[in-house]
């Protein structure tokens, strides 16, 4: 079992997750962050940081897709082990459906 992150993250990007992770699996992108499932120890301490309840185990049903995305982009952009604030517009998008098809962007954050 690892965690994933979901598209409840796309445009909200709250980073409470971030500094509790004892192992720093997170990654970011533009508008989301992920977890590199192979980093992840299963630990759970990242999921009820997220305001936006956007971190799920992966044994729920229904998230290969993210598995499979968290993978992916936790190859292709930086690491981040310090939260910042959360973008000003974020409360605005926090349970708004089908992010990923409206609002998803491939390209890579800042990280650290």
């Amino acid at each position: 079992m690892t965690y994933v992150v979901t598209d409840a993250c796309i445009k909200c990007k709250y980073m409470d997750c971030v500094e509790v992770c004892p192992v720093d699996c997170f990654y970011e992108g533009d508008n989301m962050l992920v977890i590199n499932p192979s980093e992840c120890i299963d630990c759970g301490v990242c999921e009820p940081e997220c305001p936006a309840e956007a971190i799920l185990p992966d044994t729920e049903s229904g998230l290969e897709k993210w598995l499979e995305l968290n993978t992916t982009f936790s190859a292709q952009w930086p690491n981040i082990t310090r939260s910042r604030p959360a973008p000003a517009d974020a409360d605005e998008f926090k349970g708004v459906d089908d992010k990923f098809d409206k609002f998803f962007s491939p390209e890579a954050g800042q990280g650290d």
